[in-house]
């Protein structure tokens, strides 16, 4: 009697790479599940907090600055919080910035039932940004030592997925809540609850023991610039996400402006909610593609296409008018979004070793996150001055220039590298 083909098929192991791959492991899937929940409390948070900043002001320059309270702290605190990642146990280092997210949280619902002054607001929300400067360097050295290096790709697949997958249920879950008379501030303390998903997970897993590098005083917190300095293709990917962040990402954080001044749409609406969930589906699903369908496919060369992408496809969502072209394009801006970025970082992490992941990777960070508050500080001036549509055609010719100058493979074979599949 033959066996069962289909139970064969089932039996089959995973392509190294995948995310399927890196779902097979326990710990990473506590964190996964975890992460991925907690993270719907932050997009909720993400998407209702300028939106209530932009109704209170009307101007687009005080988002910019509430975005900067945000992830301004990227760029002081990453480094110093990369090398404590580095020297102590990231089990208590998480849990205490877990900690400070969440009371940043609670006090940001408390001061907005309260109508309170909007200095108190950024007060609040610089603590949830000092937590999650705190956070995230030690948090993205701990997944990856989760999967054995050749199943790295899938996980930093699945992460992205993780947030862009919150980024769309956070803000369905939003227009239900406010449909239902849920307030901005219960939405605020709703999300510090979710903190704890990741606490306690970070609690039940396994975390690597490294041993931390010997270095002492200034040289622990340069090290990270000496790596970036003295390998290449790190330096050339960093200045590549902090250029982009800077000059083609200002639109995420100024979202509701964009939707405002450039498709009239209205912040305060479901349809905006909807408008910033479909594109966060398309960066879901770009974020997806990497880890599964496009997987074998080298990621240098897709982090290039992927800029190419993203400069079509910006130019397509500045030039639209009406709201279902809006839609349409959106998404399309976030698949190349997202699967530009996680391309990038997928090159970027499979060339640390563990013990100094979380000091480069603080460096990652701040060219990520730690630029777009300096961008959105920028242009919500421009933006409430001249409008929407030429900062984003500015991103756009900036991408282009990236599709060309961040060739990785280019500069590999400039440096007698061994050719790598990514």
């Amino acid at each position: 009697m033959t066996d069962n083909p289909h139970k064969a098929s089932r039996r089959t192991p995973p392509r190294p790479g995948t995310a399927r791959a890196a779902f097979g492991y326990r710990d990473f899937r506590i964190m996964f599940y975890s992460n991925f929940a907690s993270n719907i409390g932050t997009w909720m948070q993400n998407v209702v907090l300028p939106a209530y900043i932009y109704q209170r002001t009307q101007r687009a320059s005080a988002v910019g600055i509430f975005v900067f309270a945000q992830l301004g702290p990227l760029l002081l605190l990453s480094i110093p919080a990369g090398v404590m990642a580095d020297r102590f146990d990231k089990r208590k280092w998480l849990v205490f910035a877990q900690s400070i997210q969440m009371g940043g949280s609670v006090l940001l619902g408390i001061f907005t039932i309260a109508h309170s002054p909007i200095y108190a607001l950024f007060i609040a929300q610089l603590c949830v940004g000092i937590g999650n400067a705190c956070n995230a360097p030690a948090f993205s050295a701990v997944l990856p030592s989760l999967v054995r290096p050749e199943d790295l790709g899938g996980s930093i697949s699945l992460n992205s997925a993780s947030i862009n997958g919150s980024r769309v249920t956070g803000p369905i879950l939003v227009a239900l809540m406010m449909s239902w008379g849920v307030t901005a501030g219960q939405v605020f303390i709703f999300n510090a609850t979710t903190y704890l998903f990741v606490t306690w997970a970070v609690l039940r897993i396994k975390i690597p023991a490294t041993l931390p590098r010997k270095e002492h005083g200034l040289k622990s917190f340069t090290a990270g610039f000496r790596i970036a300095r003295d390998r290449k293709t790190i330096g050339r990917m960093l200045l590549s996400m902090s250029s982009f962040s800077l000059l083609c990402l200002p639109f995420v954080g100024l979202f509701p402006a964009v939707a405002d001044l450039a498709f009239g749409i209205e912040p305060k609406t479901v349809t905006y909610k909807w408008l910033y969930a479909t594109w966060g589906t398309g960066a879901l699903v770009g974020a997806l593609a990497i880890g599964t369908v496009l997987a074998p496919f080298d990621k240098r060369t897709l982090t290039r296409h992927g800029f190419l992408a993203f400069a079509v496809t910006m130019i397509a969502f500045a030039s639209v008018r009406g709201t279902p072209l809006a839609f349409i394009t959106g998404f399309f801006l976030g698949v190349a979004y997202f699967g530009t970025t996680t391309s990038m970082m997928t090159v970027f992490q499979s060339r640390l070793e563990i013990e100094i992941r979380a000091r480069v990777m603080a460096l990652w960070f701040m060219a990520f996150g730690g630029t777009i508050p300096i961008g959105n500080a920028i242009f919500g001036p421009v933006m409430d001055a001249i409008g929407a549509r030429p900062v984003l055609y500015l991103g756009a010719a900036w991408a282009l220039f990236l599709a060309w100058w961040c060739d990785i493979e280019k500069l590999d074979r400039k440096l007698d590298s061994k050719p790598q599949s990514l």
